[in-house]
Order: C-alpha cells, then structure tokens, then sequence
C-alpha cells in the first residue's frame, strides 16, 4: 500500500515523502480500515517535526483521523463487520491507503454524514460538546462567543451551541470568514484582530456581555472585558501560541468561572462520560442539527498531504481539511 513514511525528524512537512510498504496485519482487538479521507491537523506538522509531546518511534505514519471501510474486522468486538463504514482515531497512521486500529477508537458513520464529513468529528466535536456543556452547563437563550469559529473547533462549537438553543457570536480573524460562520448557524460576527471587537460584543447583548467564552486561541485576558456577570470561559487551546496570565481580580469583579476542557484525558479520569457525549452528538447528527464542514476543495493523493498542512500552518483553511489516499475522485 501507500502511504506517508517518516524516518528521521523533518525540518518542514513538504520534506514528507510517500512509500509503498506492507498493509498493516491488525490485532485481535483491532480492525482493519481502507482509508476513504484522512482529516489534516495542525498537531501533525508538530508530531513530523518531532515538536509534538508524543514522539512515536521510527519509521511510522503520520495522521491521526479518518474514516473508511472495514476490511477485517476485529475477531474480539463483534460490533463491526466486513463493510462498515466506520471513522476513528489513532496516534498515528491515517495517513495511507489502510490503518490498523483499536476498535474501541472507531464508531459507525451516523447515516447522515459522508466519509469525508465523519473524517473531521472524532476530536473535534466531543472537544467542543464537552467544553459546552459539561464544563459550560450551557443552557437555552445563553449568549455564547465563540473564538476561532471558522477552525475545526470552533464551528462544531458554533453548531452545537445554536442546536442546543444558544445566540452565537462568532470571533474569527477577517471578514472574509463572516459568511462561512453564519451559514453554520452564527447570529452574529465579529472581527478579533479589531481593537474594539470587545465592545461590539457587549453591544450585540445590549450591554450584558457573553455568558459563555469558548477559547481555543489564547483570548481570556480581552474577553473578561465582554463577559456577563456569572459568565463561564472555557479554555480550550492556545492556537495564537501564548498562554496567559489572567489578572485574577477580574476574574472576582464579575463572579467569571474560569474553566478548561481536555478531551483526551476523559478515558482515564471519566470514562462514563465518553459514551454520554458521543450518544449526544450522533442524536445531533442524525437529526441533521451538527455537520462536520469540510474545507474546499478536498485534495486527492497522499502526496497532497504537505499541501494540506502548508494551509493550515498559513491560516488558510475553515473546517477540517480533508486528503483522500485515491489520486482521483471515485466514480458514482
């Protein structure tokens, strides 16, 4: 099969190179998938580059989501069968014709999404779905501001905070991003590299402020001048490349509740809440009220990896940006 081979550390993810090797033999736990979409990530170019805090040993394949068809299944978990279509995770390997995958890290495609739609769900809608509401408690007729809300995150934050009965205000980095946020269900748009962005905040809620913050940039310190009083502030991420140090007194002026979300430690510290989250998203799914957005266009071959990385390290992309192993689109 082909895929994406890294030997050694590289200095820049368009050194990446594509190498025929063996189809991985999968595990008694494990299934094996033939990669339809791999969904592209900003951690990648950090894991090729040996920056990222996992450094898996060498050689192996990058990527580290995407959907497919089962082609053997697991011979310990009867829940798939040859022919599922299936979307999952893993540290490593997406980034190929086929991986070899625990398959407790895989689910069934919901009915209503495509294989490229479910290649961009398994980090980041339960990331935003837990930040909302298990750290938020958001609830109906909340104002909820959003922060990065055309990236991966953001617009399943968008979309699931407008199906659970929230007014959306979207924070994105150029106007040219307003229409991608309203069509997902934003009420309102702002401009965060603005220097008054803050104060059209308060006045888009009449002067009360957003009672939710969902920050996966780096903007705590700016939003605690919109906040309302009780307001929540989820830190999800640090994508602008700084952490703060928040003025404490700020955060007791407005009785602000500041709170963060880590997805991937919910399987050690609370597992029951797994489960929980991922039932919630596929009633979303189903009902057609959450729908991964996949950027345009959609590239094809392996090779179109680096391209697909060089977008997101530029800003360029909204989604998730998604690579099809197959050089050419399948015929209907």
């Amino acid at each position: 099969m082909r895929a994406i081979v890294i030997k050694s550390w590289l200095k820049d993810p368009s050194d990446m190179e594509v190498k025929d090797i063996p189809v991985p033999t999968p595990k008694e736990n494990e299934l094996l998938v033939r990669v339809d979409s791999a969904g592209a990530n900003f951690f990648d170019i950090l894991m090729v580059q040996g920056k990222y805090q996992i450094k898996p040993p060498f050689p192996f394949t990058p990527g580290a989501e995407f959907a497919g068809t089962v082609v053997r299944p697991s011979r310990t978990d009867t829940r798939f069968k040859v022919g599922d279509r299936v979307f999952g995770s893993n540290v490593t390997g997406a980034y190929a014709e086929y991986i070899a995958v625990p398959s407790i890290q895989c689910f069934h495609i919901p009915s209503t999404l495509g294989f490229e739609q479910a290649a961009g769900m398994y980090i980041t809608y339960p990331t935003s779905y837990a930040a909302l509401v298990l750290r938020a408690q958001i609830k109906h007729g909340d104002h909820v501001l959003v922060h990065a809300a055309a990236g991966g995150v953001g617009i399943a934050a968008v979309q699931i905070a407008k199906a659970l009965g929230a007014t959306v205000i979207a924070a994105v980095g150029s106007e040219g991003k307003f229409d991608i946020c309203v069509g997902q269900g934003a009420d309102h748009c702002v401009n965060y590299r603005e220097p008054d962005w803050a104060d059209k905040v308060l006045e888009m809620t009449q002067g009360r402020g957003a009672d939710i913050v969902f920050d996966p940039v780096g903007l705590i310190e700016k939003s605690l001048k919109c906040i309302a009083w009780n307001g929540r502030i989820v830190v999800v991420g640090f994508a602008a490349g700084n952490i703060e140090k928040v003025a404490a007194n700020r955060i007791l002026l407005k009785n602000v509740a500041v709170t963060g979300v880590h997805w991937g430690a919910y399987v050690k510290n609370e597992p029951d809440k797994i489960m929980e989250v991922w039932n919630a998203l596929f009633g979303l799914a189903e009902e057609g009220r959450v729908k991964p957005v996949v950027y345009e266009p959609v590239l094809y071959g392996l090779d179109k990896v680096k391209d697909a990385l060089k977008a997101i390290a530029n800003r360029e992309t909204y989604g998730k940006v998604i690579v099809k192993p197959a050089e050419t689109p399948s015929k209907l």
